[in-house]
């Protein structure tokens, strides 16, 4: 019970925001079967971390370009074909991947 007394910082919403955005970043099978719903989603998260100022706006650019890249990779087919181009996409953005999982 005193864990929901525990307040939350801004900071571990931040990280948690980021961290579910990432988990449907990775998720190969949404991706592959509805492109359309997975690059919704993650344009959802990143607009709703971006209303809640949970991150500066080159980091919801840079979340919105990563959702575009993946969607157009999807729709081209590269998780079919062993794509590997977009792999470290979010590294080359200067975003960390699970951010503050270690």
């Amino acid at each position: 019970m005193s864990a929901l007394l525990e307040q939350i910082t801004p900071a571990q919403c931040r990280l948690a925001a980021i961290n579910r955005w990432f988990e449907t970043f990775d998720n190969h099978a949404l991706r592959r079967h509805c492109p359309s719903t997975y690059h919704e989603e993650l344009l959802r998260q990143a607009d709703e971390m971006d209303r809640q100022r949970l991150v500066a706006w080159t980091e919801w650019r840079d979340l919105r370009r990563l959702a575009d890249r993946a969607f157009l990779q999807a729709v081209a087919g590269g998780d079919y074909h062993g794509s590997t181009r977009f792999q470290g996409a979010a590294q080359a953005h200067g975003l960390s991947h699970r951010e503050g999982a270690d």
